[in-house]
């Protein structure tokens, strides 16, 4: 993919499928629940509305706003304020007609075809004709005595992503910062690496002699390998180690160790981010089937899950071997938005959909990198298969500049 094609799908183009037919105007509206405000949630809900016309869609979501993981790594940094990845429901209530419920879903309850949910004031049913859930992540921590307010993961963004950073300032120059990179697949391939950089960058040029240590869990660079590797070797040259095959075996927070199969790793400051998993809500439906048992499977043409065609799953929760990342989670979304307003007016989804998954990454305070991939449906696997793959040859300063138009791009595309 060359950089004209890489910027146009950068800048969210319009998605490849036909828009759909707004739904027949009906005696009552078809009423459509979203569960989890992220940008597989906000999408849908968005572009339910946008596309679909008499359609009732209700997002419900435990916080009262979102805060992106997008750009989250230059806040660890101290290169960008909180109030930069914080993004709000008020354009989807007020200017797409979503109704937006601040609450914790207790209970999917697919045989009377509603939530349960419970807030300040007790409990509440919303009953649906359809169901999505976008959760996002969970983690399975290894055994240990692991606590997230002693090692923080920073991979939700929020009080983590502060607190990650209070301890990196917090950091002298004699200082080692020891992050774990979890077994694929996990939320954005390319985010730990990044992580590693801006941090190596950041103590270079504020606390020279600190050192880094990454134990990444899987055998290689899971995502922009050449990009990755030569920051490792050369840019951070003799202040970071990159130590491969090293799955962690045990966590003790308090003393900010962690115990991996490549041996015992001491930090002034740990970030261990554990291995994931679906969504809390998915696995308590009991939609979480894949040969791992750590994801949900579903329909590619429709999101729909499985288990029950009436429930759609999206983003970090579903397990179709597309990257779990803000961009394909935006991307799928849109599929399912088209599947759901066609299965309201009586037709079959998109036989061809495709979707696609772009970011930047900085790899110092002033360059970034980008990566993007996009995905076609086989009918003959009835799988996403990967059918482009593109690479940035080196960090620019203008891919740095160009990373902060597509954060903002699917900024709006999602919550505006």
């Amino acid at each position: 993919m060359n950089r004209r094609n890489f910027l146009q799908l950068a800048g969210l183009a319009s998605a490849s499928f036909a828009l759909p037919r707004a739904v027949r105007a009906a005696t009552a509206a078809p009423r459509v629940v979203v569960v989890g405000g992220g940008f597989a949630g906000a999408t849908v809900a968005k572009y339910l509305r946008l596309w679909g016309g008499n359609i009732d869609v209700t997002l419900i979501d435990r916080n009262a706003e979102h805060y992106a993981c997008i750009l989250s790594n230059l806040v660890v940094t101290g290169q960008l304020a909180m109030s930069r990845i914080r993004l709000g429901y008020d354009s989807l209530r007020t200017g797409r007609g979503v109704k937006v419920v601040q609450a914790e879903v207790v209970e999917v309850n697919p045989a009377e075809r509603c939530v349960v949910v419970q807030d300040a004031t007790g409990f509440r049913a919303y009953p649906y004709e359809r169901l999505v859930l976008a959760p996002g992540i969970e983690f399975t921590p290894a055994a240990g005595s692991y606590s997230a307010e002693l090692t923080p993961h920073a991979w939700k963004a929020g009080p983590q992503t502060l607190l990650l950073k209070q301890q990196l300032s917090a950091m002298t120059s004699r200082g080692t910062f020891v992050m774990t990179i979890p077994k694929s697949p996990y939320r954005c391939p390319p985010g730990p690496y990044e992580r590693a950089c801006v941090v190596a960058d950041y103590l270079k040029r504020k606390k020279p002699g600190a050192k880094v240590v990454v134990l990444d869990a899987n055998t290689s660079i899971q995502a922009e390998p050449l990009t990755f590797d030569r920051a490792f070797k050369e840019t951070y040259r003799g202040m970071l180690t990159y130590v491969t095959g090293a799955e962690v075996t045990g966590v003790v927070s308090a003393e900010r160790r962690v115990l991996t199969t490549q041996g015992s790793f001491t930090g002034t400051v740990l970030n261990y981010i554990p291995n994931q998993r679906a969504g809390d809500i998915v696995t308590q439906a009991g939609l979480v089937n894949d040969p791992s048992g750590r994801w949900a499977l579903v329909n590619p043409l429709t999101y729909a899950s499985v288990v029950n065609p009436e429930i759609h799953i999206l983003g970090d929760s579903q397990g179709t071997g597309q990257p779990k990342s803000g961009h394909m989670a935006n991307s799928q979304a849109k599929v399912c938005a088209d599947a759901i307003i066609r299965a309201f007016n009586g037709e079959g989804p998109d036989p061809a959909p495709t979707t696609s998954s772009a970011c930047f990454s900085p790899i110092t305070s002033t360059k970034a990198s980008w990566l993007s991939a996009s995905f076609q449906y086989d009918p003959g696997t009835a799988a996403m298969k990967r059918v482009d793959l593109g690479e940035a040859h080196e960090p620019t300063s203008d891919g740095f500049q160009q990373m902060y138009q597509w954060a903002d791009n699917i900024f709006a595309d999602s919550f505006v």
